[in-house]
C-alpha cells in the first residue's frame, strides 16, 4: 500500500513539473491561429483612434449635395462585326456583336448639355444617360475631340436640369482639397475625396500629343471617366479621365482635363463644329539641368525655343531662337506641359503676353496664335496639313491635303509622307476639316478608301480596313 502511495505521488509531482514547464518555456512563444467563418463579408477594422479629422472649417457636404445630382451615368452601346471566315476578313462581313460599356457625365446646362470623354461614347451606336433621380434618355452627339479626350452629349428633358458651373482650372492649387464624382464600377452618385497632387502632368512626355492634367488622389475607378471634379464649392475645374496603374484598379494617382480646356473644346464644338487651336509656332522643350547644361545656360526651369516657324505669330512677334519662355499672361510656365495646358484654353487670334528670357534679362511680347492647320486621322495612322495653291499646281490638282507624318510603325514603312490625299471615301477633300468631317461620320466598322497622288503625279488608291 505505501509502495502505491509512492508512485502516485511521484506521478503527481512530475506532471506538475511537465505542466509548469510547459506554460513557462513553450505556451508563451507559441500563437494560436482562429478563423471565423462568418456569412457577411470580411473587411479591414478600421483604428478610429486615429487623428483622421479633416481641418477645421473644411466640408465637403455642400459640394457633394450641389454636385450629385448633376453627374449622369453614360451607357455606351456599339456594335462591331466578327468576321466568320477568311472571305469576311478580306471583304468585309460577319456577324454583328452588340457590347455596352459605361462611364460618367457632367451636366453643364439646364438644357441638357453633357460633357464627357471621348473614350466614353467613342463608336456609339446609342447612348443612354441615366440621371441620379434613375430617369433615363437616349442622348445625342454633338461632337468630340479625341486629342483631349473630351466629347459633348444633350439630352432632351423636357425641365430644368441640375448642372455644375465651370471654375477657372488656372487658379487650382497644389494641396486643395477636391472632390470626384462619378459612377465606378456602374456604382451610381459615388463621391470621393483627395488633394490636388500635381498641375500640368504629361503621362506621355515624348508623344507628338502633349498633355496637361491635373493630378489628385482622390478616389477614381473604371466608371468614372467623365465624371466631375470639383472644388470645395462644387465647381468644376476638371474631368476625371485617366488612371496610372499596374492592376488596372485605382492605387493613387488620377488625372483629369482641366476645366479650362474641357470648356474651350466644348465651346468650339459647339459654334464651329470642331476644335479651333491657337499655336505659338514654336519648336522646344522642357529644361532641366542636364539639358541647360548642354546648352550652356543656367536656367532649368521654363520651354527653351529651338526653332520658329516662319509667318507663324512667334515668328512675327519677334521671338527668337534661344529664348526661354517663362510665363504666358502671367501664368508660370515651368515646363512644356505649362505652356500645352495654358494654350490649350486659347482660340486663334487670340494675344498672348509672352514673358521670355534672353541673354539675361525678361522680355514681355505680344504674340498673335495662329491655326494650328494638322490634323491626325487616328484610324489611318497619319497626321495631314492643308497643302498649299503651288504644291497642288506642281502635281496638277485642284485639292487635297499633304501627309505631314506617319504616327504608327506600321503606317512609316508605306513611306506616304509628301503625298497629297484627293479623296476620302470617294468624298473629296479640300483642307482637313473636310477630313475632319468624313471621318466624323464614317461607321465604325466601314473600311476607309484613300485617294492619293504621290510625288510623281501617279493617282493611286489604297483601302484600308
Amino acid at each position: 500500500m505505501k509502495q502505491t502511495m509512492r508512485l502516485f505521488l511521484v506521478a503527481i509531482v512530475a506532471g506538475a513539473t511537465t505542466l509548469g514547464g510547459y506554460k513557462l518555456f513553450v505556451e508563451k512563444n507559441e500563437t494560436m491561429a482562429v478563423t471565423a467563418v462568418s456569412e457577411t463579408p470580411n473587411f479591414i477594422p478600421t483604428n478610429f483612434t486615429a487623428n483622421t479629422a479633416l481641418p477645421s472649417g473644411v466640408d465637403f457636404t455642400d459640394a457633394a449635395n450641389k454636385t450629385v445630382h448633376a453627374v449622369v451615368h453614360v451607357k455606351n452601346t456599339t456594335v462591331s462585326t466578327q468576321p466568320r471566315n477568311m472571305r469576311d476578313y478580306f471583304f468585309g462581313g460577319g456577324t454583328a456583336r452588340e457590347m455596352v460599356g459605361t462611364g460618367s457625365g457632367v451636366i453643364i446646362s439646364p438644357d441638357g448639355y453633357i460633357i464627357t470623354n471621348n473614350h466614353v461614347i467613342d463608336n456609339s451606336t446609342q447612348l443612354e444617360v441615366t440621371l441620379n433621380n434613375n430617369k433615363t434618355f437616349v442622348a445625342k452627339l454633338i461632337g468630340t475631340d479625341p486629342k483631349t479626350d473630351i466629347a459633348l452629349i444633350k439630352i432632351d428633358a423636357n425641365e430644368e436640369l441640375p448642372f455644375v458651373p465651370f471654375a477657372d482650372s488656372n487658379n487650382v492649387k497644389i494641396g486643395e482639397w477636391v472632390l470626384a464624382v462619378g459612377n465606378p464600377f456602374n456604382l451610381t452618385s459615388t463621391v470621393t475625396a483627395g488633394i490636388v497632387s500635381a498641375k500640368a502632368r504629361d503621362l506621355n512626355e515624348f508623344d507628338s500629343n502633349p498633355q496637361s492634367f491635373i493630378q489628385t488622389d482622390a478616389a477614381v475607378n473604371r466608371g468614372n471617366s467623365g465624371g466631375a471634379l470639383v472644388n470645395t464649392e462644387g465647381q468644376l475645374i476638371g474631368i476625371n479621365t485617366a488612371i496610372t496603374s499596374e492592376t488596372g484598379s485605382y492605387v493613387g494617382y488620377s488625372f483629369a482635363v482641366p476645366s479650362n480646356t474641357a470648356r474651350k473644346v466644348i465651346e468650339d464644338i459647339m459654334e464651329f463644329g470642331n476644335v479651333q487651336r491657337g499655336i505659338l509656332g514654336i519648336q522646344g522643350g522642357s529644361l532641366n539641368s542636364k539639358r541647360a547644361e548642354a546648352l550652356g545656360i543656367n536656367e532649368t526651369e521654363g520651354v527653351y525655343v529651338a526653332g520658329i516657324e516662319k509667318g507663324s505669330g512667334a515668328d512675327k512677334g519677334g521671338i527668337k531662337e534661344g529664348d526661354i519662355i517663362k510665363k504666358l499672361d502671367n501664368y508660370k510656365i515651368a515646363k512644356f506641359s505649362d505652356l500645352a495646358g495654358y494654350l490649350g484654353s486659347k482660340r486663334p487670334n487670340d494675344v498672348v503676353d509672352v514673358t521670355v528670357l534672353r541673354n539675361g534679362s525678361q522680355k514681355i511680347i505680344p504674340v498673335t496664335l495662329v491655326k494650328l492647320e494638322v490634323y491626325e486621322i487616328d484610324d489611318l495612322g497619319l497626321e495631314v496639313k492643308n497643302a498649299t495653291e503651288s504644291e497642288l499646281g506642281l502635281r496638277g490638282i485642284k485639292n487635297g491635303v499633304k501627309v505631314n507624318r506617319a504616327l504608327t510603325k506600321d503606317m512609316a514603312r508605306y513611306g506616304l509622307e509628301g503625298i497629297i490625299i484627293t479623296k476620302i471615301n470617294d468624298q473629296e477633300v479640300k483642307d482637313i476639316d473636310d477630313v475632319k468631317k468624313i471621318m466624323n461620320r464614317r461607321n465604325y466598322n466601314e473600311p476607309i478608301k484613300m485617294t492619293f497622288v504621290n510625288e510623281r503625279g501617279e493617282l493611286n488608291s489604297f483601302i484600308f480596313r
